[in-house]
């Protein structure tokens, strides 16, 4: 049962390690900002309140990438979502 579940282990690390930001999860806000434009090439595409001491924000680049972060008052930040395919869809029309 070792035998087989050591390469079945192995296979799944690759995957892991293509993602560029797998082991940053939470950094203080400058720096994580800096990793998010400087290596990844994002931009912050939007952001909105969670609440009084939190921020979420969206970050994209060209390629259609995006992480969700949430900035906290502390001066703390972390990723909590990455994903591909972002699409920005512009403001909402007017119902009237």
């Amino acid at each position: 049962m070792v035998r087989l579940a050591v390469p079945l282990l192995l296979i799944g690390l690759p995957a892991q390690a293509a993602t560029p930001l797998a082991e940053v999860l939470c950094d203080s806000t400058p720096r994580l900002e800096q990793r998010l434009s400087q290596r990844m090439g994002a931009t912050r595409a939007a952001l909105g309140l969670q609440g009084p001491e939190q921020v979420m924000e969206v970050w994209t680049d060209a390629r259609g990438h995006w992480s969700l972060v949430v900035a906290y008052a502390g001066g703390t930040s972390c990723i909590v979502a990455m994903g591909e395919g972002w699409q920005d869809l512009g403001p909402p029309r007017d119902p009237a």
